[in-house]
């Protein structure tokens, strides 16, 4: 690991870990912020996982959980690029009900919540980065790419001594 990604990983799982415990700690009094989300996202959510829950306290214990563990895990190098995807994710719903600055009236209330929504917006850019980062090595679609392109190479090679030996056979006939 690179001396860059060292510090910066730890710098950026360092808000989620931190508000990803204050979550589950203290998630009844930010329940009634993630109702307005809450209760439009569970019953999406329900549809594929019927026993998801839809009590916005428990929903944002669980966010808050879900960034804790991820943001460790990114801090400490685990599963970085799943980490990060995870936060990303759960980034969207607590940005949509912690930072709704367009429902404020009032000028200064608007500006600081404009200033929170788009500091999450710039860490959801920085989580995408770190979602595709592979280290310099190889990922997963290049190495697929690669396999079928070896493999069409190959195919070629063995049709054209598979033609050749049919050459030689036939001569050998004649």
């Amino acid at each position: 690991m690179t001396v860059t990604r060292l510090i910066a990983r730890p710098l950026l799982a360092s808000m989620f870990v931190v508000g990803g415990l204050d979550s589950v700690r203290n998630a009844k009094q930010k329940a009634p912020a993630a109702a307005p989300v809450t209760d439009k996202i569970a019953p999406l959510a329900q549809k594929a996982v019927p026993q998801f829950p839809s009590d916005p306290e428990t929903l944002v214990r669980l966010n808050g959980a879900a960034q804790l563990v991820a943001g460790l895990a990114l801090a400490t190098g685990r599963a970085p690029r799943l980490s990060a995807t995870v936060l990303a994710a759960s980034l969207v719903p607590t940005t949509l009900a912690g930072h709704r600055f367009w429902e404020e009236t009032d000028p200064k209330t608007k500006g600081m919540q404009r200033i929170q929504f788009l500091k999450n917006a710039s860490m959801f850019g920085g989580l995408l980065l770190a979602g595709v980062d592979t280290e310099g090595k190889p990922g997963v679609a290049w190495r697929a790419r690669r396999a079928a392109a070896d493999v069409k190479r190959e195919a070629r090679q063995l049709a054209k001594d598979a033609r050749h030996e049919a050459k030689l056979a036939k001569a050998q006939l004649t």
